[in-house]
């Protein structure tokens, strides 16, 4: 398990031996850390087949139901949304057919230009303006306002900041705006009992580490930081949030990586997912899970 710690992953990354940033791809390099530059180009070597892998998925299905209901609730026809980390646009898609009007970033040009084919073949485009732009970079975006930011599996758990990255979304919503978010979560129980069952004490530790951990991607590295529900709020706290909601996702539903579980055992996961569904927001429960999806309200409503 390799780990980076915080003062070791603000710091610019050092170009020896590095390829030259081709333009479009390059951002300024005091943006570029051993985090974002690694998990860039790792979603980048997964971003053709992404969608695909995702949708056959059932785990994955299931938890996005729940996160698209919820973004759903808070973003009715006409509002302004902003993605945060769009992958292969597949929310975007979902709230430009709403009526919204969405902005979609990503630190990843081919997750990018994956997510403008499929806004150009739905005929969206009048609805989605796309931008290769990471969410450490949001101050770079062009001024505008929005009722609604949303992150879904997971982006805001490989942003070098999590403080910063509340900031700038606060710079970007209106008072009273929403924050949606689906964050990989530090307590998962299948996980704990499958890697204590096999004895792996290494892979169990991964979730607990209070660093940056990296977690392989085919063949790539995403560096990621776990949160727990309370971790992740309180970043958002300081940056004017207050919490409207928080539930689990996965938490008696098996982690997305046990495609295999789920495809032996349909019957068991439908049942599963009315557990999710029925028990995620018991206070007893819903700090824990694969996921956690949390809305947050800015002050000034």
């Amino acid at each position: 398990m390799r780990v980076l710690d915080q003062e070791q992953l603000e710091k610019p990354p050092v170009a020896v031996g590095r390829s030259p940033l081709t333009e479009g791809r390059a951002r300024s390099i005091e943006r570029m850390t051993p985090l974002t530059e690694e998990t860039r180009n790792a979603f980048d070597g997964v971003a053709e087949d992404y969608d695909r892998s995702n949708t056959e998925n059932p785990i994955l299905l299931a938890m996005r139901k729940r996160v698209t209901a919820v973004v759903a609730a808070h973003a009715g026809p006409g509002a302004r949304a902003l993605d945060l980390g769009c992958g292969p646009g597949a929310d975007a898609c979902f709230l430009a057919r709403r009526g919204c009007t969405v902005t979609a970033i990503d630190w990843s040009p081919a997750m990018v230009a994956e997510t403008r084919r499929r806004i150009q073949a739905a005929g969206l485009a009048p609805r989605v303006d796309v931008r290769t732009l990471g969410i450490q970079e949001l101050d770079q975006l062009s001024p505008a306002v929005f009722d609604l930011a949303y992150s879904n599996f997971g982006p805001l758990n490989c942003v070098p900041n999590l403080r910063t990255a509340a900031r700038l979304i606060a710079d970007r919503l209106r008072p009273g705006g929403v924050v949606v978010a689906s964050v990989i979560g530090r307590i998962c129980p299948w996980e704990i009992g499958l890697y204590i069952w096999r004895g792996d004490w290494s892979r169990l530790r991964v979730r607990f580490a209070r660093q940056f951990v990296a977690v392989p991607l085919a063949g790539r590295t995403v560096w990621t930081r776990y949160y727990t529900p309370r971790e992740f709020q309180q970043a958002f706290a300081a940056a004017g949030f207050r919490r409207v909601s928080l539930s689990a996702l996965g938490l008696f539903l098996p982690p997305p990586y046990m495609l295999s579980f789920a495809n032996r055992h349909p019957s068991w996961m439908n049942r599963l997912q009315w557990l999710d569904e029925r028990c995620g927001r018991w206070p007893s429960l819903r700090s824990m899970g694969d996921h956690f999806l949390i809305v947050m309200r800015k002050a000034g409503a």
